[in-house]
């Protein structure tokens, strides 16, 4: 019966473990600094210089926050209005971990 209730706790924390969201890591930090943030800025808002300028969204905003992990990849893969589309420099991985990041950000705000 004990190890009956070892296994059953152990299992519940596996699924706990698998249902949290992955944090970005420090590859994924320096993806978005490098191919995001000199218009998006560092905390996601688009207030830039350059994201003025170019009408950068908000990351952090309900409009974006709302939208599909599948609508996010998308954007960030085709070109759309002024911003590059990244699907043949980036790796489809590279693109799920931009938007479990930009997601991030929505919470930060």
């Amino acid at each position: 019966m004990r190890k009956l209730w070892f296994l059953g706790a152990g299992l519940l924390v596996t699924a706990a473990l698998l249902a949290v969201p992955a944090r970005a890591d420090s590859a994924t930090e320096t993806l978005y600094k490098t191919k995001c943030a000199t218009c998006h800025g560092p905390d996601g808002k688009g207030d830039t210089p350059a994201g003025k300028k170019m009408g950068a969204h908000d990351f952090t905003s309900p409009d974006v926050q709302k939208r599909t992990d599948a609508q996010l990849s998308e954007a960030i893969a085709k070109r759309k209005n002024k911003m590059p589309g990244y699907e043949k420099s980036l790796k489809p991985e590279q693109i799920k971990d931009l938007v479990a990041y930009i997601r991030e950000l929505g919470k930060k705000n």
